[in-house]
């Protein structure tokens, strides 16, 4: 809508805007907690005011999200409801030892949920969640915690259905679309970098756009999961996403590698000009936005004719040549299968580029992250109810439930405290509106019918708050501050003491939560970065160890995925960090080279495999070396003379496939660990 001016003065006014499809959300949610309230007031449950927050706890705006998080979250909250009934009642002369084993399990659930890193991880969170509410209000009163524990999970129950049903009859978003437009968004980034590397530019455009291209692959993963609970007669399926990753995974590496023997065969003034033809034939593909899939086919043949003739020609020029186009020919042929697939995602018909795919992509997950998530939350938790118990405050108790929830809510991020703050002040903005409908609206509202025609406005505009990604942080605190204040019980009750406690309550709640974050967590970006990037030099020490297991799909998902944590978090990394020394995009493409390399140690005579065996020998304990020392340490120059040495063993052989790949594998390595080494003394295959 266009803005309208002042007569007169020529000031223009705001104009409001509504996206149909936030309303949407926002009005499936309202009918989900009309219809809950109307539940739980037929069915005198104690407090329905549970169930009406549980309504927008659980609401998301993707409607195939709900069907497999309805199922995590019921077993959540089955779990946390068992977890009480063993503890409380046992341990209710012991309080101290009764928060100790509540705060423990509530940080082993946080551990398994930020450890997950799927859909699954709800389970853990609902566990968590549902035994500190269910727990913590009633200590005091430990003798009807089984009638309680049972109420509550009632309500919780019910707010689920219903927010699912109504969710899935409305349909606000579905995953297929969601999943088409990250496919088509990386394709996009994938191409203008790779236009743009080829042409000697990649430098820049590397830093700005691999953690863009990195997030795109693994949040694919992330809502494929949700694909089977999608609408049964959605084309797109869990496997067609899955061949799509992996072949999103290897255009990162091929492109960049391509990039890098072109720089260095224009540092050496060797691109040939029938080379540069070619790469003006392909930059043009690659940024015509009009350009066909069937096109790439013509450019793939020429790649591989001038890899051909390079490794025919003479010397290391042509080496670096034959390396340059079969790198740029796998990546057209890889960028093209994801063209197809991405083209296939909500369109019918069988699946056929992904029938070969197997095993789904594999997440990279840090146990020690998780473990310090754990227990921070469990730190957290102790110190509010001993606190609580100190101080003999009558409402410490929801202090203690309203940092369990903002815990579970913010425990996976990396340093929670700035979103805990925009909490805070979230709550802060909510508390007038909530006196304003306790001792103002409500007093004159009579009927059940009323009280919803009441709160539409207020529950309207927090659930299209919520629908905007970039507003939805506030979201939870608001509906928390709203719902908890009006209390929704059976009758009214406008009590101001009661208001003011409650609230300061969730206050405390929240500082409290803020404190301990500080202190166990602000600091923590950077050495989760680090932690990443020590694990990826570990696991790479690991590949190019003959003695290890071989599973090259894996470790490739597992390095792209912490190549897009890492990236996200050197953002904050101060200029003269370590962590900018480590190029992770480089380590991506030593891991891809050492792959072929193991593939073809059973192709080799003993001479040949012994001196490719000595090159993945001094990857093993370089990598390992860095990975003690913690920091991203130049290769030491006995490697340059081993895999010189493996060169030369391997250009006086017969080269037949395997041979010819792991020829290619030690150029590409070479490349990447030495780009300022003189040229070895190689001779043509003529």
């Amino acid at each position: 809508m266009k803005s309208a001016t002042i007569r007169g003065i020529g000031l223009p006014l705001p104009s409001l805007t509504v996206d149909p499809q936030k309303l949407l959300f926002s009005l499936s949610s309202f009918i989900a907690a009309a219809i809950t309230l109307a539940i739980a007031f037929s069915a005198s449950l104690p407090r329905p005011w549970w169930a009406l927050l549980t309504v927008y706890v659980t609401a998301q705006p993707m409607a195939g999200a709900f069907r497999p998080k309805v199922l995590y979250r019921l077993g959540g909250i089955a779990v946390g409801a068992g977890v009480t009934i063993l503890l409380v009642p046992n341990l209710q002369n012991s309080p101290e030892l009764l928060v100790l084993c509540l705060a423990s399990w509530t940080g082993l659930c946080i551990y398994l949920a930020v450890l997950d890193r799927t859909p699954r991880a709800f389970l853990f969170q609902m566990a968590a969640f549902s035994s500190a509410v269910i727990s913590f209000p009633y200590l005091d009163d430990p003798a009807n915690i089984f009638d309680t524990t049972i109420a509550r999970v009632q309500e919780m129950t019910v707010a689920i259905l219903c927010v699912t049903a109504v969710h899935a009859l409305l349909q606000p978003w579905s995953a297929t679309p969601v999943i088409r437009a990250r496919a088509q968004s990386f394709l996009g980034h994938a191409r203008r970098w790779a236009a743009e590397a080829i042409g000697s530019r990649h430098t820049r455009l590397e830093n700005e756009h691999r953690r863009m291209l990195a997030a795109d692959i693994t949040e694919l993963g992330m809502i494929a999961v949700h694909l089977p609970f999608d609408q049964r007669w959605a084309p797109a399926t869990k496997r067609r996403v899955t061949a799509l990753q992996q072949q999103l995974a290897r255009i990162l590496p091929l492109a960049s590698a391509a990039a890098n023997r072109l720089d260095l065969l224009r540092a050496q003034g060797a691109l040939s000009p029938e080379l540069a033809s070619l790469l003006d034939d392909v930059s043009d593909w690659l940024t015509d936005p009009e350009s066909g899939v069937h096109q790439s086919a013509p450019l793939i043949r020429r790649c591989e004719k001038m890899a051909a003739e390079g490794e025919a020609g003479a010397g290391w020029s042509g080496l670096l040549t034959a390396s340059a186009c079969v790198r740029m020919a796998e990546f057209l042929t890889a960028l093209a299968t994801s063209r197809r697939l991405a083209g296939r995602i909500g369109s019918p018909g069988r699946p056929r580029l992904e029938a070969r795919v197997a095993q789904p992509f594999a997440l990279a997950r840090d146990h020690g992250v998780a473990a310090l998530a754990g227990l921070a939350t469990a730190s957290a938790i102790g110190l509010y109810c001993a606190v609580w118990i100190l101080l003999a405050w009558p409402n410490g108790s929801a202090t203690a439930a309203f940092a369990a929830l903002i815990t579970c809510s913010f425990a996976a991020q990396d340093d929670p405290a700035p979103v805990i703050g925009r909490y805070l002040w979230a709550t802060l903005k909510t508390f007038p509106v909530a006196a304003l409908y306790l001792f103002v609206i409500l007093p004159r509202v009579d009927g059940f019918e009323m009280l919803i025609i009441t709160l539409a406005p207020a529950l309207l505009w927090m659930g299209y708050i919520q629908a905007d990604p970039a507003r939805s942080p506030q979201a939870l605190p608001m509906f928390s501050c709203f719902i908890v204040a009006m209390g929704f019980l059976a009758r009214f009750q406008g009590d101001f003491a009661l208001f003011i406690n409650t609230g300061l309550a969730q206050l405390g709640g929240i500082v409290a939560t803020l404190a301990v974050t500080k202190m166990f967590r602000s600091a923590n970006v950077l050495h989760t970065a680090r932690r990443i990037l020590r694990a990826n030099w570990a696991e790479l020490a690991q590949l190019a160890d003959i003695r290890r297991p071989f599973l090259p799909e894996r470790w490739t998902a597992q390095a792209v995925d912490r190549l897009g944590q890492v990236a996200a978090r050197m953002a904050v990394a101060p200029e003269g960090d370590a962590l900018h020394a480590a190029d992770g995009l480089a380590d991506l493409r030593i891991g891809r080279n050492i792959i072929p390399i193991r593939r073809a140690l059973p192709h080799v005579p003993h001479d040949a495999r012994h001196r490719l065996g000595a090159v993945l020998s001094g990857l093993s304990a370089f990598y390992s070396s860095r990975w003690r020392r913690g920091r991203a340490d130049p290769p030491p120059a006995e490697m340059l003379r081993s895999i010189d040495q493996a060169l030369h063993a391997l250009l006086a052989l017969p080269l037949d496939e395997p041979r010819r790949r792991a020829l290619r594998a030690l150029i590409g390595m070479r490349c990447n660990l030495f780009p300022a080494a003189d040229a070895p003394a190689v001779e043509g295959r003529g």
